[in-house]
């Protein structure tokens, strides 16, 4: 006949020749939730069959971390490649000599004529971007950001070696950029070639730029820990081990590259901060909430100056070169914007330079940096930021000392509260920004000081920009980022929950007119979906209604006929993001459900029980926010009403 109860088991001989009944014995099972265990024989099948089971292969994960190490490797080498490349080009550009050491743009001989060094540097960043390639231009993360967002995480191979290049010789020719943001567009470009050369799925290729771009700062740097966190806000959007385990393994790399490749220490030496009190920590904290002001204004304007580059009735390869002419010009009246600035840095650390010359290198640079940034070059960003918040929050210390002496504000500790502060306020890089600070100085004790700092900025930033110096730019090609990082909902729901549909269990070797008639007369087993299993009962595979049903099927054919792969299966304790990506990997609509325990069916999947499921967690969710509202709202009126009780009492007296 058409099925089989659970008495094959113990009688094969009897398989297939008794319709399908849920017996007693069948509901003693303990049951999945609204699920109904659907046959016992399936037990041996599953057994002599582990092919259905979601692998679990850890061994892409091993693979993918060895790449990453590989990636690390190879970008702590580029790292230093790229520092060599703009000393050598700061060297012949402004001091005519061919030497890899390092030197400042600040103690050129040019005079006037320095204005023109910018501008030479520009026309070859626009030349090189015209016919090389356009993605070369901006500051990397955004474009990182956008190639993982919307592109499958594929970045032209030809950005590993143009990115470097350009911003070589846009920052050795004087342009107010940093090293930072070059590497690590470079590390995600090569990451993401290296995926694209392999046979990797698309996670895995995301998963291999952040590594690439990460390992890059943790290079630059010697921050690992920050890259880390760098990859979790700004790139990767998540945290997984299928993800940090590679980033992290391509940071300790990266780190490991810095300490062979650079000086060791802190790239920041300062002095030695001690703990502050809680008076001083309360400064720090408006410290950080005017920074945070600072922050937002700082990102509009730098749009402010792209839109207006946008308006030029020239060529945008021009560009550059006029960004570099006025570069240029504000370098002639103060010659310490030119170029990285990672000594300025140092420097407004120690606490050493004077209030005219930080308030001029604050002003100054930020005019630069806002100019060159607008007009597409190619650069970082984290060093300006960096500058200018070390330098602000320098002033602030200042002021904040000559009036409250006896406060313990430091103008040390000032200065790097501000720098951090600045960053996370631009960026909305919250953990990146605190644990940057400290890798980069050494200075454990400014732990507090940089958390109530950069809280202050951040939420100053959250209240007033609603996307970031690194989101603004793709936000305008409509590219949305996400704002949380909040668990995907389907991983958090596992396929026991869900599991509503009961299965009608077919035999193979039945005539689709037999099935036909035989659930034309038990309308109670009509399903959109039927398991089919051979005559010993071994899953074949899941039939549909509606190819049962067509009338394009020949009554004599057999139902195993209608079969037209072998689906995957799923546990009961898998999540119900696996059970998607199974869906979607393997084309199907309904995936059989095992128990975990016993490998025994205990019903079916369908993409409606997943879409039903989501949408009920929407519902609640809106239900909680609704109730929450409602209880506000009637809080404020009764509320009100009792105001206007007492003002009407009031009155009356």
């Amino acid at each position: 006949m058409i099925g089989f109860s659970n008495s094959v088991k113990n009688n094969p001989d009897n398989n297939c020749k008794q319709p399908f009944y849920i017996t007693d014995q069948m509901k003693q099972k303990p049951l999945a939730h609204n699920g109904i265990p659907i046959s016992i024989s399936f037990d041996e099948s599953f057994k002599e069959d582990n092919s259905f089971r979601i692998p679990a292969d850890k061994s892409r994960l091993l693979y993918i971390s060895a790449l990453a190490i590989a990636i690390g490797i190879c970008i702590s080498f580029i790292a230093k490649f790229l520092v060599y490349l703009i000393n050598l080009i700061t060297n012949l550009s402004f001091h005519h000599q061919f030497s890899f050491a390092h030197s400042s743009p600040a103690t050129n001989t040019y005079g006037l004529f320095v204005i023109l060094v910018p501008a030479i540097g520009g026309v070859i960043v626009g030349l090189m971007a015209l016919y090389g390639s356009k993605a070369i231009r901006g500051h990397g993360i955004p474009e990182a950001m956008e190639q993982i967002l919307t592109n499958k995480s594929k970045i032209r191979p030809s950005i590993t070696y143009l990115k470097p290049i350009s911003s070589a010789v846009s920052i050795g020719t004087g342009g107010p950029f940093g090293a930072e943001g070059p590497i690590i567009a470079t590390g995600g470009a090569l990451g993401s070639t290296l995926g694209q050369l392999l046979k990797i799925s698309h996670y895995e290729r995301k998963v291999l730029l952040a590594a690439g771009a990460t390992a890059g700062m943790s290079a630059i740097f010697g921050s690992p820990i920050a890259a880390i966190f760098l990859a979790i806000e700004l790139l990767l959007f998540e945290f997984s081990p299928r993800s940090i385990l590679p980033v992290a393994l391509a940071c300790i790399t990266g780190s490991a590259g810095h300490h062979l490749l650079f000086e060791a220490g802190p790239v920041f030496p300062m002095p030695q901060l001690e703990m502050p009190g809680n008076t001083a920590l309360a400064i720090y904290s408006v410290i950080g909430i005017v920074i945070g002001l600072i922050a937002a204004g700082v990102t509009k304007i730098v749009y402010f100056i792209e839109d207006a580059f946008e308006k030029l009735p020239i060529h945008w390869m021009w560009w550059p070169a006029i960004g570099g002419l006025l570069v240029g010009i504000v370098g002639y009246f103060a010659p310490r914007t030119l170029g990285v600035g990672y000594d300025n840095i140092t420097d407004i650390l120690s606490g050493t330079m004077t209030f005219q010359i930080v308030a001029s290198l604050c002003f100054m640079k930020f005019i630069s940096w806002a100019i060159a940034l607008g007009s597409g070059t190619s650069g970082g960003t984290l060093a300006p930021l960096l500058t200018i918040g070390g330098a602000t929050g320098a002033l602030l210390g200042t002021f904040i000392i000559y009036m409250f002496p006896n406060a313990g504000v430091t103008l040390p500790m000032a200065a790097l509260i501000g720098m951090s502060a600045m960053f996370a306020g631009a960026s909305r890089a919250l953990l990146t920004s605190i644990i940057f600070a400290i890798e980069s100085t050494g200075q454990s004790n400014a732990l507090l000081p940089l958390l109530a700092a950069c809280i202050g900025a951040y939420f100053v930033s959250f209240l007033l920009m609603e996307n970031t110096i690194m989101t603004e730019k793709i936000a305008r090609r409509g590219v949305k980022t996400p704002h949380s990082y909040e668990p995907d909902i389907l991983d958090k729901m596992i396929v026991q929950q869900v599991t509503k549909e009961n299965g009608t269990v077919l035999c193979a070797d039945t005539t689709i007119e037999e099935v036909r008639q035989w659930l034309q007369s038990h309308k109670d087993q009509q399903r959109n979906y039927y398991i089919v299993v051979s005559k010993e009962g071994v899953f074949n595979g899941i039939i549909s209604s509606s190819s049962l049903f067509s009338m394009h099927q020949k009554e004599q054919n057999t139902i195993g006929s209608l079969i037209k792969r072998k689906p995957i299966a799923i546990t009961n304790e898998d999540s119900l993001k696996a059970a998607v990506e199974v869906m979607a990997k393997e084309n199907v609509d309904v995936l059989p459900v095992v128990d975990h325990d016993d490998n025994k069916i205990t019903g079916v999947l369908s993409y409606k029980d997943i879409l039903s499921a989501y949408r009920h967690h929407i519902d609640e969710h809106e239900e909680g926010v609704s109730i929450s509202l409602k209880r506000r709202t009637l809080k404020v009126l009764l509320h009100g009403k009792k105001r206007l009780a007492e003002i009407k009492v009031k009155g009356r007296s």
